[in-house]
């Protein structure tokens, strides 16, 4: 008996922009001026709309990594992740940073490169060879990584915390104005004796050391008589809540600044719980402008965070890419106010 043999599946060959170009009609240096976005060569509309056809029925994906080794370099914008929770506020700007990139023509790369710092990281950014990259978290990054990363042909890298690193763009977003915010507001209304909530989730330090420093430091500004400020560890929990709510009037604490919207409700739940009155014997004010504080009773004051508009940063980047030769800037972009609710 012969067996006849089990016919293979015929395997499908990958399109080129050989193929795009025959089935357009055009050179295959047309298709590349058309898929690349290439603004230096004038093509037609209807042209342009027959390779992208072309392109899309033949399922053709212009090769990226070839395209870099052509031009010397990538369109890839390099994010490396943050070691901690950005929060809603900071998620929304990332979200809105990442398609104003896109508008110009550049890839957003998250890379989530934890544990690693200064050269080390730079090195394993490096691999990809991005065309520029956004460090949200200053200490990640030291100036012989930056060197690095200019190296492998980064044309622009950005810093983005309240530190700066020499040879990076820094975008500073100094916490302490968040702290003499919250400060101001509370010496204004007559509240001398101020908490402070410092977190105790790990990598939140980043956030909360210099917004304590900041109500500290504009406390002792002012000079006010008989001010104070106590830092109150706290973690994220029910239970951490209560047992400080237990011994709050021995505290003998005004008002509390706790960190953000979040800490807030859940301090102000457990002193409610205690029995003790807001704002009548304590003053409570968070951070972030989240809607749940606005629907609390009696509703949550605020200190409003602003950043950039992503479309402004992603202009910035575009700017620093194509003009790689400027000095590094510093720009100062974090703003504060407080919104005056019920609770403060």
């Amino acid at each position: 008996m012969v067996q006849i043999p089990k016919q293979q599946p015929t395997r499908r060959s990958v399109p080129t922009s050989a193929d795009v170009a025959r089935l357009a009609g055009v050179s295959r240096a047309t298709v590349s001026y058309v898929l690349n976005n290439t603004s230096a060569v004038r093509i037609s509309e209807p042209t342009r709309r027959r390779v992208h056809e072309a392109a899309r029925e033949l399922g053709y994906v212009p090769h990226a990594a070839a395209r870099s080794l052509r031009a010397g370099h990538s369109r890839m914008v390099l994010m490396p992740t943050a070691e901690v929770p950005m929060g809603p506020l900071f998620s929304q700007f990332f979200n809105e940073l990442q398609w104003a990139l896109s508008r110009f023509d550049y890839t957003v790369v998250q890379y989530a490169s934890l544990g690693l710092t200064g050269e080390d990281a730079a090195r394993a950014w490096a691999e990809l060879r991005p065309v520029a990259v956004l460090a949200p978290d200053a200490s990640a990054l030291n100036a012989r990584g930056v060197t690095v990363l200019k190296r492998s042909g980064a044309k622009a890298v950005f810093t983005l915390g309240p530190h700066r690193v020499e040879g990076a763009h820094a975008l500073l977003m100094d916490g302490r104005k968040v702290g003499e915010t919250a400060a101001l507001h509370f010496l204004a209304r007559g509240r001398r004796r101020i908490g402070v909530v410092v977190p105790e989730e790990p990598g939140l330090e980043n956030f909360s050391r210099p917004r304590l420093e900041g109500i500290r430091q504009t406390v002792e500004a002012t000079g006010t008589a008989g001010a104070s400020v106590t830092a109150l560890p706290l973690a994220y929990d029910e239970g951490a809540a209560a047992r400080l709510a237990a011994r709050w009037r021995s505290l003998g604490l005004e008002a509390v600044f706790a960190y953000n919207d979040e800490y807030a409700m859940l301090l102000m739940r457990a002193l409610q719980d205690e029995g003790i009155t807001i704002p009548d014997e304590t003053a409570v004010l968070g951070s972030d402008d989240l809607m749940l504080a606005r629907l609390l009773r009696p509703r949550l004051s605020t200190v409003r965070i602003e950043l950039p508009s992503g479309r402004g940063l992603a202009e910035l980047v575009d700017r620093m890419v194509r003009d790689p030769g400027e000095e590094p800037e510093v720009h100062d972009v974090l703003g504060a106010d407080v919104v005056h609710r019920e609770s403060s």
